[in-house]
Parts: structure tokens; sequence; C-alpha cells
């Protein structure tokens, strides 16, 4: 699996973050995303949602699950970005229905992935962030399909991240 670690050190950041990997997403992407509780997945999915021109508000789905969000802005023919936060579930028995949206030519990102790790497909990105201090986040990407992580990493330090790996 091919990585990369960078330290993200605001929130302004986080969202830039998703904004700059988008370039990179294609339809049917799905991205698991780890991390505490306040860590910056749902801030991760803003900036993602801010580069396909996404009109409405982005906020947590942790109480319907699943929130559809339709782009203005064609990036790679992505046609939604569906936000799910399976944290309330117990495991992925009878959830099977959430696995159909990562064939419908969207980006998915699944904050708490682990819980229905079974669902998902092999070839995905796993994102994990990790505290480092009130605003300060490590951010790894792995990924496990055919993206070419140089010229993420390259993208990622013209826009002056600093890169840990």
């Amino acid at each position: 699996m091919k990585e990369v670690v960078v330290k993200v050190i605001n929130q302004d950041a986080m969202i830039n973050l998703g904004k700059l990997l988008t370039q990179y997403m294609y339809p049917s992407l799905v991205i698991a995303a780890r991390g505490d509780l306040g860590a910056g997945k749902t801030t991760f999915t803003k900036g993602i949602g801010l580069a396909l021109g996404v009109k409405r508000t982005i906020n947590s789905p942790t109480f319907t699950i699943m929130k559809i969000y339709e782009p203005t802005i064609n990036i790679n023919n992505i046609e939604k970005l569906y936000h799910l936060d399976v944290y309330r579930l117990n495991d992925s028995s009878g959830d099977d229905a959430l696995s159909e949206y990562f064939d419908l030519g969207g980006v998915s990102v699944v904050e708490w992935a682990d819980i229905i790790d079974d669902l998902l497909p092999e070839n995905l990105w796993h994102i994990t962030i990790t505290n480092i201090s009130l605003n300060e986040r490590l951010f790894k990407l792995e990924l496990n399909d055919d993206t070419n992580i140089e010229s993420i990493k390259e993208t990622l330090r013209s826009n002056n991240y600093e890169i840990i790996n």
C-alpha cells in the first residue's frame, strides 16, 4: 500500500487538503476515514465538497447515516458526494444496502469505516487523522488503487504541506 503522512496545522489547512486531493479522486472511489471525534474527518469532507462546487452546507451525517451532495463543478466526472457516518451502526449486518452507493459514480467518504469493513471495496483510500495538538493533525493517506502517490506528494509539497514520510 502506498502512503503519505502530512502535518495539517489548522482547520483551513484540512479543508484545503480535501480540495487539493479531489483532483486525484475518481467516480466510485471510497475513502475510509478514521480518527477520533473532532479529528477533522467532516472538515476534510467539506474541502472535497468545496472543490466539487457543492452548494449545501456539509456537516456530519451522524444521525442520518448518509447525506448526498450534488456537485456543480465537474472534476473527473464525479457525479455525487456521498458522506456516510456509520458510527451508530453496530456492524454491517443488515446494512448491505450502503455498499450499493459505492458503485454509483460518486465519491463516498465513510467515517468510522472499520465498522462496515466487510462492505468496503478492495480498491479504496484510507485516511487516518490523528490529533497532535489542539489545532494540529497528522493526516495519513494510504492508497490501495492505481493513484500516483508521487504526484500527490508533489502537489502537497507545492502547497506548503509538511510531509512526514
